[in-house]
């Protein structure tokens, strides 16, 4: 077997031997056309990181369920709030809190079209069920268990929820801006 793959080799050396005659490259010339086209994207890499400076070192967040920690501070007055801890641990990368929709369901308070400046947005139905609207979706029902993204400036509203519903959110950054738009 040994022969085999050393003639397989050969073949191969020969194939690309004879190839590189026929381009009439020369060895050098690409060995040192590689090396100036990866100095140059070592250089890209080295400006761009040079124009984002390094975040601060992100730091443990613990967050243990304490009833009075939901706070009625938050984006709706609707809803409570309990902070996870996420926005400082990562000095504004990110938020994260548990949200308590206060019931009953008042349609002419909660159902604003609206949206947020935001990178990213992931709701999760930790409890109960909440039924949203999504511009290119639709109505939705969101039960427990139902996850869903928000892209950014998505027009979206709250159409309806369960008196016990809770809801993970995760957003970046942690400071955005929210737009409510007329109906």
């Amino acid at each position: 077997m040994a022969k085999k793959t050393s003639k397989t080799t050969k073949s191969r050396s020969a194939a690309q031997t004879a190839a590189k005659k026929r381009s009439g490259a020369k060895p050098a010339a690409r060995s040192s056309a590689r090396k100036v086209v990866k100095a140059k994207a070592r250089t890209t890499t080295a400006k761009a990181s040079a124009k984002t400076p390094p975040r601060p070192k992100q730091r443990i967040a613990i967050s243990h369920h304490r009833e009075e920690d939901f706070k009625a501070d938050g984006l709706r007055a609707y809803a409570k709030y309990r902070d996870l801890g996420i926005a400082a641990a990562s000095h504004g990368l990110a938020q994260a809190h548990v949200i308590r929709l206060q019931g009953p369901c008042d349609p002419a308070e909660v159902s604003k079209l609206h949206f947020h400046h935001v990178d990213f947005q992931m709701v999760y139905v930790l409890k109960g069920w909440v039924k949203t609207y999504m511009d290119g979706q639709g109505e939705t029902l969101m039960q427990e268990g139902s996850a869903w993204t928000q892209p950014p400036k998505i027009k979206h509203m709250i159409l309806d929820y369960s008196d016990d519903v809770e809801l993970l959110e995760v957003i970046l950054p942690a400071e955005f801006k929210t737009v409510e738009l007329k109906a």
